[in-house]
């Protein structure tokens, strides 16, 4: 009989599920995408149903279930803490604990209520789950791997090697001393959300100068040789507090937090400068380390650090490592595919045989997809609009609208497993308008104009276009825009900050980053041809294999999951065509628009 093993993450933040069957990855969901909320920390009930009902099985049937990490090692950390500050942070401490005596120190118990079955629950540490899931669905037989992110129970960061079906972790950096927390703490003073605005302060920072690198070096981190560090404690508030930096770290730096939705100055754009160069700096000197320690050319990325692309390319391109493979899912969600993994190859002792050439993620497609039937009943139900395509005709068709300016849609297949979308839920535009950037941002996705977009590539043609020598199928490596394609008279300017939005830079404008740098996606026939057969015929109208890509939905609205979804936000927005299967939807044809309203995305559709 077959095997099921069903990983969990739930309770801290992007809570998910993950399912395998004999050791194989079947399906994959973040519980966000089906609530609405986003980075959805509850117990993921709705990614679990998800995951069974793909592999056809019913709680009685699943032969393990792992959870990301130990609930008791995590809640010795928390009250260690609090006893060293007392009685500074009771108000933290008062807050935090009803959660904690309700449902996490109880974790197994509280499961078992939830799959209302019996069978056994095993525990892995935080950056175990994080290991193995940047080890095992990775290409490679043996690798090195580092893990970074906020905090689990006390590791912030750590480093191993894995070879064959075996992991083993050999040095670790503990809480309170975190990159990722160091990075949130910034995230927090520039005015965006922790643990959601992360990604913005990195996309700000092109616009600054390192002006605070040297002050954040000699006053807040202490970066050893290795990469390994201590943080003064005394400038963050993140250990007893409820804000992550206190009046000392204020005054270090000349200036207030910045209110979130308030003007960003060139003081902000110069603070996420400063601390993208000194994250990358530890970075880098982690992966030198680590290269010295191992001799390995291969390297495994997990944990919250490693969505920091522009630091990932860093890697890629000054370290020893030849080859890098980042989780697409590093965050906490990816601990339930992690510890699935982890139960199956680890703890059930299974052979592991990788290529080196292709690894097993499957693209990250794991979610939901909605067949012919499903679309036949939602047209009907919502009495939509609609010309239905042939699958041949398709691409061309999509191709044609992207070369006529047209903002797309596209909800093709599985949907994506991670923060990414990848062609399977993605809003697609023309690379070489020098307008889309800021059409896509400010009346399609309602979001801050400076925020970059990715380029999609095909994959035989990424080397034309950017200064990177392996794939980059998950978003997650970020790679100089070829100086061929970049136009000269861009450099000559003395424009600063937002101002710099206003240059065009390159023969692909709308996904060149004004330091001229992109984050590249490439795409091949095999993981999702239809995706690339819409580049491939693109490319055929217009000589240019690259397209914009950035994920479907809204500023503060998780990725679209559904039909239903994405029916909703089309039309609260200013796309121009949707494309579900085989059906294209045009908006100028949709009926009784006028009732859709940005501010009512989740309450129109039934």
């Amino acid at each position: 009989m077959s095997k099921y093993i069903l990983g969990i993450s739930a309770f801290y933040h992007d809570s998910a599920a993950a399912i395998l069957k004999d050791g194989e990855i079947i399906a994959a969901a973040q519980e966000e995408r089906f609530t609405r909320k986003k980075h959805d920390f509850s117990f993921p009930a709705n990614a679990i149903d998800f995951c069974l009902k793909e592999a056809g099985i019913t709680p009685k049937e699943l032969y393990l279930v792992g959870f990301y990490d130990k609930p008791f090692i995590k809640f010795e950390r928390i009250i260690t803490t609090y006893l060293s500050y007392a009685p500074v942070g009771i108000n933290s401490f008062v807050k935090s604990m009803p959660l904690w005596l309700k449902q996490k120190l109880f974790m197994k118990d509280y499961i078992l209520g939830e799959l209302k079955c019996d069978c056994d629950i095993l525990f892995t540490e935080h950056h175990e789950s994080h290991a193995a899931s940047a080890f095992y669905p990775s290409p490679y037989e043996k690798a090195a791997i580092l893990t970074l992110d906020g905090v689990g129970e006390w590791a912030t960061a750590s480093y191993g090697i894995g070879e064959g079906n075996k992991i083993g972790l050999k040095a670790e950096i503990r809480f309170p001393h975190s990159l990722g927390l160091l990075y949130s703490a910034f995230t927090y003073y520039a005015g965006f959300r922790v643990n959601s605005g992360e990604y913005k302060l990195m996309g700000l920072a092109p616009y600054g100068e390192s002006k605070f690198a040297d002050i954040i070096r000699r006053e807040l981190i202490d970066i050893k040789p290795d990469g390994s560090f201590k943080l003064n404690m005394k400038y963050f508030n993140y250990c007893a507090g409820l804000t992550m930096v206190n009046d000392k770290f204020c005054k270090l730096f000349g200036a207030p937090p910045r209110k979130p939705e308030s003007e960003i100055t060139q003081h902000y754009m110069d603070i996420a400068k400063s601390i993208q160069d000194v994250t990358e700096e530890v970075m880098l000197k982690m992966a030198d380390h680590l290269y010295a320690e191992t001799k390995l050319e291969n390297l495994c990325l997990a944990g919250g650090v490693a969505l920091n692309c522009v630091g990932n390319g860093k890697i890629l391109s000054n370290s020893k490592f030849k080859n890098i493979w980042i989780q697409p899912a590093a965050g906490d969600a990816g601990g339930a595919l992690g510890v699935a993994l982890f139960v199956w190859y680890r703890y059930l002792n299974n052979e592991r045989k990788a290529d080196n050439l292709r690894d097993f993620q499957k693209g990250s497609y794991l979610g939901p997809q909605y067949d012919d039937d499903y679309m036949t009943d939602f047209v009907k139900k919502n009495e939509v609009v609609y010309d239905k395509v042939s699958e041949e005709a398709l691409p061309g068709r999509i191709a044609q609208l992207i070369k006529d300016q047209k903002v797309v849609g596209l909800v093709e297949g599985k949907m994506e497993f991670g923060p990414r979308a990848l062609g399977a839920r993605s809003i697609i535009g023309d690379a070489r308008s020098r307008e889309m950037q800021e059409v896509i941002n400010l009346k399609t996705k309602f979001r801050e104009s400076f925020r970059p977009f990715a380029p999609t590539v095909l994959s035989d043609k990424s080397g034309d276009y950017f200064e990177i020598n392996q794939e980059s199928p998950y978003m997650l490596l970020v790679a100089p825009v070829k100086e061929n394609k970049i136009l000269p008279e861009s450099r000559n300017t003395d424009k600063r900050g937002i101002e710099k939005l206003k240059i065009k830079r390159s023969a692909i404008p709308a996904v060149t980053h004004i330091d001229y740098s992109a984050r590249v996606q490439t795409v091949n026939k095999e993981t999702n041809p239809l995706y690339y057969r819409i580049i491939e015929e693109f490319e055929k109208l217009t000589g240019c294999p690259v397209i914009i890509n950035t994920s479907f939905n809204i500023r503060g609205e998780p990725i679209v999951c559904t039909p239903e979804d994405a029916y909703r936000c089309f039309m609260c927005t200013n796309m121009d065509f949707l494309v579900i299967g085989n059906y294209i939807f045009d908006k100028e044809k949709q009926p009784n628009k006028d009732k859709y309203h940005k501010d009512d995305i989740s309450t129109v559709l039934d």
